[in-house]
């Protein structure tokens, strides 16, 4: 405990049964933890070309394909970097002259650094809005890929997935960064043909792999690309990701505890009903939180749209009178780690991961907790 701490005990009946509520990386479940324990001898330390490993990649991209109940036709492609890196590959790969972007919070804006920055294709279109809101669709001729985000994991807007009206996937692609909703959000696989991921959130698992839900229109374009005259490093060359992930393996060697730990999360949420079950999961957890932050006299919601207010990411604005960075320190010295704000958008708030792992019951908790603490401080 630092000196400019308070030294508040939290009841220890008034505490959840697991205090992570961080947005990323996120909770793993202790008994995913046991069961890649249990399979370390023959699974960790071995070559990601062999069987056993590469049944386990086979058993991710089918049990994500059964999570998002893909159309057929649909696959689900993976490689190693994570999010950050898709997205340079995503120039490379996808977008052939001049894409748009849907900005409204620090990550939403990096796909977009990423296009400007390429100096081989056109300068995109950027649609922005202030931060806590949701741009408005707009369609621009030219386009060729439309750049969405399902969940801005910064500042808890989630958005829904929609083709841009009169825009055929033949002549535009959607690609959406699903980031902090991929398992946690619902969504029409057919509003889209890339909807692309890390598994460090919902997903349970740590970070470094991308996912890929990519549809018939998208693996076109890739392959076409691909086989184009354009420049592409090895390592952020998508068709080879599309070649290997048909053979159940990755360019590079992946970080096996990380596939393994995403399968043991994935194959949970559909033995208890796939992603319904897991969104109606989060459902419940936002009405609590968003609940208690209406009622609350000193915490609101930061999200003023209801319907736009996250289902995974809670961001609650805390009176001026009450340092959320104190109400936090005080959280994290009773075990309840990672309420804090993201760093760049300077409030004073708490921000609150709610994925599917996470018990709702805990959510309920922790507002408990909050509580406690404020009036402690008060």
């Amino acid at each position: 405990m630092t000196d400019a701490t308070p030294d508040i005990t939290i009841p220890a009946d008034l505490l959840p049964s697991d205090g992570r509520f961080g947005c990323g990386p996120s909770k793993v479940r202790p008994e995913a933890v046991e069961a890649l324990a249990k399979e370390a001898a023959t699974y960790l330390g071995t070559s990601h070309r062999q069987a056993n490993v590469r049944f386990m990649v086979s058993r991710l991209r089918n049990g994500l394909a059964e999570l998002f109940a893909l159309p057929d036709g649909y696959e689900v492609v993976l490689g190693n970097g994570g999010t950050t890196i898709l997205w340079d590959a995503l120039t490379f790969g996808v977008i052939e002259q001049r894409s748009l972007h849907y900005t409204f919070g620090e990550f939403s804006s990096k796909f977009a650094e990423a296009a400007a920055a390429a100096p081989h294709i056109g300068e995109p279109t950027v649609v922005s809005s202030d931060p806590g809101t949701r741009p408005a669709p707009v369609v621009v001729d030219g386009v060729d890929v439309y750049a969405l985000t399902h969940n801005e994991t910064s500042t808890g807007v989630m958005t829904d997935l929609r083709r841009p009206e009169g825009v055929p996937a033949s002549e535009a692609l959607v690609a959406v960064d699903a980031t902090s909703a991929a398992g946690g959000l619902r969504f029409d696989p057919t509003e889209v043909d890339l909807y692309y991921f890390a598994p460090q959130k919902c997903l349970a698992s740590d970070g470094g792999l991308w996912l890929a839900a990519c549809s018939p229109a998208a693996a076109e374009r890739i392959e076409r690309i691909a086989a184009s005259d354009r420049w592409v490093p090895a390592g952020l060359d998508l068709g080879i990701a599309l070649d290997q992930s048909r053979k159940d393996q990755t360019y590079n060697t992946p970080a096996l505890a990380t596939i393994f730990l995403a399968v043991q999360q994935i194959e949970w949420l559909n033995s208890n009903g796939g992603l319904e079950w897991a969104a109606s999961r989060c459902d419940r957890s936002a009405a609590t939180m968003y609940g208690w932050a209406e009622a609350s006299a000193y915490a609101t919601p930061y999200v003023a749209e209801a319907d736009a207010r996250s289902h995974v990411v809670a961001t609650i604005d805390l009176d001026d009178r009450i340092p959320a960075t104190t109400v936090s320190a005080v959280l994290r010295n009773n075990g309840i780690v990672d309420t804090d704000s993201y760093r760049k958008l300077g409030r004073n708030q708490l921000r609150i991961a709610m994925f599917p792992a996470i018990e709702p019951a805990d959510i309920e908790a922790l507002t408990a907790c909050i509580d406690h603490v404020v009036a402690a401080l008060s």
